[in-house]
């Protein structure tokens, strides 16, 4: 079949170019979760920067002022990023490893005191000295242990047995998940989590609304046959920050997004605009939502419209019938969002998208997929039913 050439407006270009700039994602990563050309995401990233020189490039040109912001802003990110690093590995030098008593034995021959290190760094003293007495000839280090801590860091300390099991499985190590389950109670690894809630779904309006067109039919034959979309919050030191997200049902990927500090009805359009872009789809894709007033709206309906979309609607005060975009919700949260503390609306933006592209998306392991992540399954399936790919422009 002949390939498709897709056509991309400013503003997509210009939320790629964003990702990459100002969230810190590599051109590679973008690309293979958004199935885009490099040489043209490249070609946009150049246009960027010729616009900071004052050149034709993607919108207009930035001021002396916005320039000198730009780089006070890029200047955060770098120790911001910094600061990640030395957080991250301090996180690894956890009470009972070795690591910590080794570090606490060079810094008390600075501060002159191993009393004074060890409240520093929240370690009792006792359990130093216990270390210092075991010696160097009593420590024996686990293969498979150090396997299974390091494939539960990579997962963001979020993985349970059955998915530590195919992750090791992946990696040519036959575990069973009871011996997987008894290596995470040894080394202390456990999957924490909290629920919280907010009301984010108006329903009360006068609005029309669709009816339940995908009927709770979760598992499509194809991609792009069923979306689901649904809007959450995100709690940050500066107030609430919403996102709204679209899904493929199919592999269940996110396939757009959106976040904002309120909820307007261009919220949930910008997602399904983004999805769109990326994924071409044919008219008579079902989109199922909830009733709210969002995604109610005229705008909201006008965008199905213009693309031939068909709109699905979950039955009032039912939850169920979007049940795997809410299931998504938690896992970003139980994953990320309620392992973090964000302290403004842009660094929880970057972590959520970072969580999805580099990833949900990419990395993470789903059981409805056969353990594997949404990229995998749909190039598996694409490679075992091919058919026709769309170009990128």
């Amino acid at each position: 079949m002949s390939k498709k050439r897709r056509s991309f407006d400013t503003e997509f270009k210009l939320q790629v170019v964003k990702m990459i700039k100002d969230q810190g994602l590599s051109v590679g990563q973008v690309c293979r979760d958004m199935e885009l050309g490099e040489t043209a995401v490249r070609r946009w990233l150049a246009q960027f920067e010729a616009e900071l020189q004052g050149q034709s490039g993607i919108g207009k040109p930035l001021t002396a002022e916005q320039q000198r912001i730009r780089a006070l802003e890029a200047e955060v990110r770098r120790l911001r990023e910094d600061n990640d690093i030395l957080k991250k590995a301090f996180g690894l030098l956890r009470p009972g490893n070795e690591v910590i008593y080794r570090s606490i034995a060079q810094l008390q021959k600075k501060a002159g005191s191993v009393a004074k290190v060890c409240k520093v760094l929240a370690v009792s003293r006792s359990g130093y000295y216990a270390a210092q007495r075991r010696g160097r000839a009593e420590a024996k280090v686990c293969p498979v242990s150090v396997r299974l801590q390091a494939a539960f860091a990579r997962s963001g300390r979020c993985y349970g047995s059955r998915r530590l099991q195919a992750a090791l499985r992946g990696e040519g190590i036959k575990l069973g998940r009871y011996r997987v389950r008894g290596l995470m109670r040894v080394h202390g690894l456990r999957a924490t989590w909290k629920r919280k809630f907010i009301h984010t779904t108006d329903s009360r309006h006068s609005l029309p609304t669709a009816a339940n067109v995908l009927d709770r039919q979760f598992e499509p034959a194809a991609p792009n046959q069923a979306w689901v979309s649904d809007i959450t919050y995100l709690r940050t030191r500066s107030g609430w920050l919403y996102l709204a997200a679209v899904m493929d049902l199919f592999s269940r990927k996110i396939v757009g997004w959106a976040m904002a500090p309120t909820m307007p009805a261009e919220l949930v359009c910008s997602a399904l605009q983004m999805a769109i872009t990326q994924r071409c789809p044919a008219p008579g894709l079902i989109v199922h939502s909830d009733r709210g007033s969002q995604y109610a709206s005229e705008a909201h309906r006008r965008l199905l419209e213009r693309h031939g979309l068909r709109a699905s609607m979950s039955r009032k005060g039912n939850c169920w019938d979007n049940a795997v975009m809410e299931r998504f919700f938690l896992n970003l949260k139980m994953e990320r969002v309620w392992q973090r503390d964000y302290a403004n609306h842009a660094e929880a933006t970057r972590d959520v998208t970072e969580y999805i592209v580099g990833f949900y998306n990419n990395v993470r392991l789903h059981s409805k997929l056969g353990y594997l992540s949404p990229t995998a399954y749909e190039r598996d399936m694409a490679e075992k039913h091919p058919i026709g790919v769309s170009e990128n422009t």
